[in-house]
């Protein structure tokens, strides 16, 4: 018995000690999930490109407060933008019909996305939009 437990002792002596975790702090993942969580103001808030200008301004102010939050509040109002871009030329196909078609798609695919990424953005993993034009970079 005594040399079981001797050994069981010098085997925990080198264990390696576990490190802080790797990655972004818990505060630096919530306010990265706030920018892209933000962008949803633009359906509640009836101001033209609220979804726009939500992203817009809290990346300006927490983007200095982590690489995490400034990585991602970039990501999300690059997004908005390539979504208003997007809808601008929904609207001008509009014109010949197949616009309207087109905005409940986009919109839905908007929402989702802007969901996809708030969750990745809270696991602390960095998330890229799909069919996202990089203006900040």
């Amino acid at each position: 018995m005594e040399n079981n437990e001797s050994q069981n002792v010098n085997e925990a002596e080198f264990e390696p000690v576990p490190s802080g975790p790797a990655g972004p702090s818990r505060t630096e993942r919530q306010w990265a999930m706030g920018c892209h969580l933000i962008a949803l103001c633009g359906i509640v808030v009836p101001v033209p490109s609220a979804n726009l200008l939500g992203p817009l301004i809290l990346w300006l102010i927490k983007r200095e407060d982590g690489a995490f939050i400034d990585d991602q509040g970039k990501e999300s109002l690059n997004f908005q933008i390539s979504l208003f871009i997007y809808a601008l030329a929904c609207l001008v196909l509009a014109v010949i019909g197949i616009g309207i078609f087109l905005l409940f798609p986009l919109a839905l695919f908007g929402l989702v996305c802007v969901i996809i990424a708030a969750i990745k953005a809270s696991e602390g993993v960095v998330f890229r939009y799909p069919a996202c034009i990089r203006f900040i970079k």
